[in-house]
């Protein structure tokens, strides 16, 4: 098992509704402000429109503008990137979540649980498989905001190393959003980082942060809970990651079952 460290960098950032271009430039400029050497960039859920129900005219196709964009990035960095946006394939809209690495190949995680409370059913479909992927060495699964609060999807089976929530999550539930982060990270035993969006959306709900990276103990390692625009990079330690787990062992002692 590689030892090796990944870096990564979070970005927290104000959505415009439903405008594409004006979102690709903020992320242009905040992606460009990453002075660090970074393994992996991530963006907030729905990063180039908002969480918008908006589907039929905000798409774009699998290997569109959003994916050119992406890779442009991941290339120019020399890092992965992902985040999820709006994507139509065979005739279907999905909330979907690219991960894309510097060489331009990609991976993509459907989001699972729609959320019933906005409609969010009755504009796209859910995906249904995990996505376990390796990227540098660890194994990384990558979910998509309401996906949160579903730990059997979420359950550590396949001794992932890194636990990602791209999001936008209202402010009004964001007590929730802080516990499930940390609950997560503890039960699964693994880094955890949750990236949300803050602004008021074109529906009018405001949209706080709170942004995290957590070890495999539930520690918070960002400085903050910042309500405000932010790009920050941690670095994450396989061998602390491998000296804890070895140490307690509660992943042992996990029940085996699958999920339908």
């Amino acid at each position: 098992m590689t030892t090796e460290n990944l870096t990564v960098s979070i970005i927290q950032a104000e959505l415009s509704w439903e405008n594409k271009d004006v979102n690709f430039r903020k992320f242009d400029e905040l992606i460009n402000s990453i002075e660090i050497d970074t393994d992996l960039i991530v963006l907030p859920e729905m990063f180039s429109t908002g969480f918008s129900m908006n589907a039929e005219n905000l798409y774009d196709e699998p290997e569109g503008q959003t994916l050119s964009w992406m890779r442009h990035h991941a290339k120019l960095k020399k890092a992965a990137i992902t985040g999820s946006a709006i994507i139509k394939d065979h005739n279907q809209c999905f909330n979907r979540l690219f991960f894309v690495e510097p060489n331009g190949d990609y991976q993509t995680y459907d989001k699972r649980h729609l959320f019933t409370l906005a409609g969010e059913e009755k504009h796209y479909s859910a995906g249904q498989d995990k996505l376990i992927l390796d990227y540098k060495g660890w194994k990384i699964c990558p979910m998509v905001c309401y996906d949160l609060r579903f730990p059997a999807w979420i359950r550590n089976q396949e001794d992932y190393d890194l636990l990602i929530f791209v999001a936008n999550w209202p402010a009004m539930r964001i007590k929730a959003w802080d516990t499930l982060l940390q609950a997560r990270a503890i039960e699964n035993m693994s880094y955890t980082i949750g990236v949300n969006r803050i602004g008021e959306d074109g529906n009018g709900y405001p949209h706080c942060g709170h942004s995290a990276i957590y070890d495999a103990l539930g520690e918070k390692i960002t400085t903050d809970l910042f309500e405000e625009a932010f790009v920050e990079t941690k670095t994450l330690s396989k061998q602390e990651l491998i000296q804890i787990r070895d140490k307690f062992g509660f992943l042992r002692d996990r029940d085996e079952f699958k999920v339908n």
